[in-house]
């Protein structure tokens, strides 16, 4: 039987224990998002600034940190579910961003609305890159692929 209880070729307790180690990281950083927003209010009609910068910091910490899980240092099976999916995938919130730019929408801030959504988007997908980019550079490591960073 495939799904909960293990897949082909991965033993049952190592599913479990993926699961966990997914939960307790997403319990990590989905606290370190709910402090940012705590400390971070959105103002009323304003700007969500704290889950844009969660999702933007976010989103440079993943490049970051898949070059150092993929291509610098090879760790036990469980560091990449803890601190990708559980704690950056807790810590990021794409759900609360597109919350935040209905909310806007149906309050008639549109203009607001869509800067968020276009540059949150645009954010993080740079933030990615430069995180990628300055992992490598650092590691001493090219372009994946072969070829030397600009």
């Amino acid at each position: 039987m495939r799904g909960w209880g293990g897949g082909e070729g991965r033993p049952r307790h190592r599913t479990w224990a993926t699961t966990l180690v997914v939960a307790a990281g997403g319990a990590i950083g989905g606290g370190a998002r709910w402090a940012a927003g705590q400390a971070w209010p959105t103002p009323a009609r304003g700007f969500p600034w704290a889950t844009f910068a969660v999702n933007v910091v976010g989103c440079l910490l993943i490049g970051l940190l898949m070059v150092v899980l993929l291509e610098v240092w090879r760790p036990g099976p469980y560091a990449r579910p803890f601190l990708a999916t559980g704690v950056l995938g807790g810590f990021t919130t794409f759900s609360t961003y597109t919350s935040d730019t209905r909310g806007l929408l149906l309050a008639g801030h549109t203009p607001v609305a869509l800067t968020y959504l276009f540059g949150t988007m645009l954010a993080a997908l740079l933030a990615t890159w430069v995180g990628l980019a300055a992992a490598r550079a650092v590691a001493g490591l090219g372009r994946p692929g072969g070829g030397r960073l600009p």
